[in-house]
Parts: structure tokens; sequence; C-alpha cells
């Protein structure tokens, strides 16, 4: 199914010449480098990206058409944030790289007193699940932070059973060519407080064999992007 693009510039999202080999971003980090990052702003990560991003959570869940018995699984789940946003009528498992994030969503969700969400520990990039484990994977501005991009996604949709959807939700390189000369410039900074501001979309979809359901404008400003895929049955 082609992508039902909510952008006015939806061919350039389809078609770029060099999206297959193009860098995805002007600063390449590794897995390391991003679980010491995140260690150190697991303290301060919700006074920053709670309030400013919670508008695109609300309306991602929302649109995730997650069904009572549903098996879900947040690749990112870091804080919890999420956590009580999902119906208490599906299996939620959150993985997350950092331990000290994982410890502030255990509290959060003991605080909620969910019963329905369990947290492990794990890369995004090598997920330990076998094949078609869950019926929704789900990537809240995860996807810009890991090392390889491709590699996590392909790795969610490994472990979305045939049929499932496999969503994420993220910031990436505007087609303004002004802008994102700017985001371009910005990125090698931008990773140090846990983001890469220039992901490439078009090179993404490209290299990771991606013909999204939807590709939906979300939160305020509308500079983020939902991303739905789903897996062939």
């Amino acid at each position: 199914m082609s992508p039902q693009l909510d952008e006015p510039d939806a061919k350039e999202i389809l078609v770029a010449s060099d999206a297959a080999t193009r860098a995805l971003s002007a600063a390449p980090v590794d897995t390391d480098f991003v679980a010491r990052v995140y260690e150190k702003i697991s303290s301060v990560y919700d006074l920053f990206y709670g309030p400013t991003l919670h508008a695109g959570r609300l309306e991602s869940i929302g649109r995730l058409g997650i069904r009572a018995g549903d098996r879900v699984l947040e690749v990112g789940v870091g804080t919890g944030i999420n956590a009580a946003l999902y119906p208490r009528d599906c299996n939620v498992t959150g993985i997350d790289l950092c331990s000290s994030m994982l410890e502030k969503a255990e509290r959060r969700i003991a605080g909620h007193r969910l019963t329905n969400v369990r947290l492990l520990q794990m890369d995004a990039e090598e997920l330990t699940f076998p094949d078609d484990s869950f019926d929704v994977v789900y990537a809240p501005y995860t996807i810009s932070v890991v090392s390889d991009p491709v590699k996590a996604v392909h790795e969610m949709r490994r472990v979305c059973r045939p049929g499932g959807r496999f969503v994420f939700l993220n910031h990436f390189l505007s087609s303004n060519k002004l802008i994102s000369r700017a985001e371009r410039f910005i990125a090698p900074l931008t990773v140090h407080v846990g983001f890469k501001a220039d992901l490439d979309l078009p090179a993404f979809l490209v290299q990771a064999g991606l013909d999204p359901v939807s590709i939906e404008k979300v939160n305020i400003p509308r500079i983020w992007s939902l991303v739905t895929c789903s897996k062939d049955a």
C-alpha cells in the first residue's frame, strides 16, 4: 500500500535519487555513546522532554489501534511516560538501554499501580524476543537516538506478528532547505542531549525497505512524524 502523507511534499518522501546511499544523519553515534548520554540526562529527562512532547504521545497512542488483549512492545520506554496512556486491557512490554531511565519508569508504574506493563533492559538494535511476538511495536522518539536506525526498525518488524503494526514517532530532517541546513549544522550538538536533529526520512524509508501505510504530522508545532507500517500477513 502506498503511503498517504499529510505533507505537501509527499513525492519527495517517496522519490529521492540518492536516498539509497546517502547518510541518514551528519551525526553518527554508537550504542555506548547513546547509553552514556541517557545516563547523564535521565534525572532531567521528564523536565525537558515531558510536557513539550506529550501532545504527540497522546495523539500517537490514540492512533495505534490497540485492541483488548493486544501484545504491545514500546521500544525506548525511557522513564515510562507513556505507561499510563495505554489501555489497561492490553499487555505492554517496555524496553530501554539505560538502567537509570528504567528505574524511573519502575517508580512511575508502581505509582500508577499498573499491572499490565513490564520493563526490560534491552538494546533496540538487538531485541531478544522471538519472531512475531507482538501485535503492535511502537518506538516513540527513539529512532533518532539509536546508532543504527535501519537495524532497529528491522528488529521492530521482525518481532511484529504478520498483520501487525510497527510504528515510530520521530522528528526528521525538514524538507525546507534553509531549515535542513540548520538541522544538519546542529545535529553533532543535539546528540549530546539525546537526539539527532537531522535524521533523513526519505533515505531512512528507502534504506529500511519500508512502504508506510501512513505518515502523519503530530505534536505542537507539527514537526514530528508518526510513521505507521504494517507487516504483511
